[in-house]
C-alpha cells in the first residue's frame, strides 16, 4: 500500500512539473508571437493583451505593466470561480509572460523580423500566440484576461474556448481604430484573432482527444489490472462467445487519452503478444478521468 502511495505521488508530482514547463514553453510563444510579430507592426490582438497595446501606442506605457494590472483585477475573479489549482497556474502564467516581455523586446531592439509583409507578421503572430495559449490550457493555464472569462464560460456550458475569446475579443481589436486610425490595420487584427483562435482550438482538441480499446485475451487479468495500477484508467470485462469456435472469451473495454495509446500497446504487446486489439477515436468521453458533462 505505501509502495502504491508513494508511486501515484511521484506521477502527481511529475505531472504537475510537466504542466508548469508546457506552461512556460506556452508563455514563450505568445510571448514571441506578440512582440516580434505584432506589437512592432501595430497589428492589434485580443484580451488584455490587446488592451496593453492599445495604451502602449497611445502613451508609450510598456506592455507589461498595464498587462500585470488588469490581470490582477481578473485573478481575484478565477481564485473566486475557478479555484486555486487553475489560479496557481495562471498567476504563474502571468508572472512567466510578464518576464519574458522585456527579454524579448530588448533581444529584438522592439523591431519585427518581419518588415513591410503585415499579412505574414499577422498569420505567424496568430499562430505562436493561438498555440501558445492552447499549450497553457492544455496544462490547465491560462494567460490570464479574457482566457479566464472563456475558462469560466467553458466550465458551465458546452462552449469552446476559441470561440468565447473571438466574442471577447472582436470588441477590444475594434476599439484599436481610436489610436492607429487605420482600418486596414483593424482588419489585419480580426484576421489575427481568427487564426489564433482556431489554432487555439485545434491544440486543446488535439491535447483531449480520447481514443477506445476491445482487447480480446487469454491474458485479461494480467492486462487490465496493469491498465489499471500503470495507467489509472478503468477496465469493464465483457463476456463473449466466437461465432466461428463457439468458444467463451473475454473482452476487455476500455477508454483513454489518445497520447496513452503507445503506452498502452507496448504493455499488450509485452503481456500478450498474440491478442486481439481494436482501437477507435471517440467524439467525446465524459464522467471520472474525461470531461465533465455540460449541458446548456
Amino acid at each position: 500500500m505505501d509502495s502504491v502511495f508513494i508511486t501515484t505521488r511521484r506521477q502527481r508530482i511529475i505531472r504537475e512539473l510537466r504542466d508548469y514547463m508546457l506552461i512556460a514553453l506556452g508563455m514563450l510563444m505568445y510571448a514571441i508571437g506578440w512582440t516580434v510579430f505584432l506589437l512592432p507592426n501595430d497589428l492589434p490582438s485580443g484580451a488584455v493583451p490587446g488592451i496593453a497595446s492599445i495604451v502602449y501606442w497611445a502613451t508609450g506605457l510598456p506592455v507589461q505593466y498595464t498587462y500585470l494590472g488588469i490581470n490582477g483585477a481578473l485573478l481575484i475573479l478565477s481564485l473566486i470561480i475557478l479555484g486555486w489549482k487553475f489560479s496557481v497556474k495562471t498567476i504563474y502564467a502571468v508572472f512567466v509572460l510578464s518576464s519574458i516581455l522585456p527579454v524579448i523586446q530588448d533581444l529584438t531592439g522592439g523591431e519585427s523580423l518581419i518588415h513591410d509583409q503585415p499579412f505574414m507578421a499577422c498569420v505567424l503572430g496568430a499562430f505562436f500566440c493561438g498555440g501558445g495559449i492552447g499549450v497553457a490550457f492544455s496544462a490547465n493555464g491560462s494567460t490570464g484576461g479574457t482566457d479566464i472569462i472563456a475558462a469560466i464560460v467553458n466550465k458551465y456550458r458546452d462552449i469552446t474556448l476559441g470561440r468565447v475569446i473571438l466574442m471577447c475579443d472582436l470588441v477590444i481589436i475594434s476599439s484599436s481604430y481610436f489610436v492607429l486610425h487605420d482600418w486596414e490595420k483593424v482588419v489585419y487584427g480580426y484576421v489575427v484573432l481568427f487564426i489564433s483562435s482556431f489554432v487555439l482550438d485545434q491544440v486543446v482538441n488535439s491535447a483531449r482527444q480520447s481514443v477506445q480499446f476491445f482487447i480480446i485475451s487469454k491474458k485479461h487479468e494480467e492486462i487490465g489490472h496493469r491498465i489499471n495500477k500503470d495507467l489509472h484508467r478503468g477496465v469493464t470485462f465483457i463476456d463473449g462467445v466466437g461465432c466461428y469456435t463457439g468458444a467463451g472469451v473475454k473482452m476487455m473495454f476500455v477508454l483513454a487519452k489518445k497520447r496513452e495509446s503507445t503506452t498502452i500497446f507496448r504493455l499488450i504487446k509485452d503481456i500478450d503478444p498474440n491478442a486481439f486489439v481494436s482501437q477507435s477515436a471517440v467524439i467525446g468521453v465524459f464522467g471520472e478521468g474525461f470531461d465533465r458533462i455540460k449541458v446548456k
